[in-house]
């Protein structure tokens, strides 16, 4: 029987909220979480701000640790084998995170550097996969900060793949783009994962993306994985007849609703 390549067991993460001047108390970002990913599949998870979604990401790509759980990806354990796992994934967030000072192409081929790649191959490599987003015509030399939202997306998607990763992590990864930007990253994720067959872990707001890239999906609400499968089974469930209102009927939840946002110290 083949082996999944995210295995998640009931994985916890606690952060401290402040309630006023010396007071705080305990909030489960992941609640109790269990779910599993098979090879090449893309799995999608659904969840209103502070569902937990981001927290969950973060464990996954070493940048947090969990309080408790079991976290297996491809042959490792987290956090046991963390530098490892951060050789096999690739991650895009909502927020993609540069040197916005300098050019597309310097941050590009510094990321090439870190993974002890060549700077000839990689920048081929990110010409080919820019192309495929629609980013062909781009002046690369321009720095990150005086480019588009879109365009410095769509970079952070081409520096994931610098290293033809396995596993690919992807936080959020078309919110606040344009509909054609969205088009063009859903466009490539299909085409990369039916090619390379390509294992994929989306967060993300838009029903219609989940419905249209996800195999599967799990919608998570206050840090709990309430409800998962595809979404035809999600909507047979509930009764409903659109993913979002199953969406709404499972979790008593608004998908798009906008929670305050909290100061959080990590337990």
């Amino acid at each position: 029987m083949q082996q999944p390549a995210i295995q998640v067991r009931n994985l916890r993460k606690s952060f401290r909220k402040r309630n006023g001047f010396r007071k705080k108390s305990e909030l489960w970002a992941i609640d109790d979480v269990s779910f599993s990913v098979a090879p090449g599949e893309t799995y999608g998870l659904l969840g209103p701000n502070g569902s937990g979604k981001s927290s969950l990401i973060r464990v996954l790509s070493t940048l947090l640790i969990a309080d408790s759980g079991y976290v297996r990806l491809l042959d490792f354990t987290l956090p046991e084998d963390a530098e490892e796992v951060r050789r096999i994934i690739g991650r895009v967030s909502v927020d993609a995170a540069f040197y916005k000072k300098l050019s597309a192409r310097e941050n590009l081929l510094y990321t090439a550097l870190l993974y002890g790649q060549k700077a000839r191959e990689s920048e081929r490599r990110v010409m080919e996969i820019l192309e495929e987003l629609g980013m062909e015509d781009t002046n690369f030399t321009t720095p990150l900060e005086h480019m588009s939202r879109g365009m410095q997306q769509k970079i952070s998607i081409a520096r994931a793949l610098m290293i033809n990763p396995p596993l690919l992590l992807l936080d959020e990864p078309t919110t606040g783009l344009d509909p054609k930007s969205r088009r063009d990253v859903q466009s490539f994720l299909e085409d990369l994962q039916s090619r390379e067959g390509t294992t994929i872990l989306l967060t993300t707001h838009d029903m219609a993306e989940a419905e249209r890239l996800c195999a599967r999906i799990g919608f998570l609400a206050h840090g709990k994985l309430v409800a998962e499968g595809t979404a035809e089974q999600l909507k047979r469930r509930s009764g409903a007849a659109t993913l979002d209102d199953a969406f709404i009927k499972l979790t008593g939840e608004e998908l798009v609703e906008e929670e305050e946002e909290l100061a959080l110290v990590e337990d």
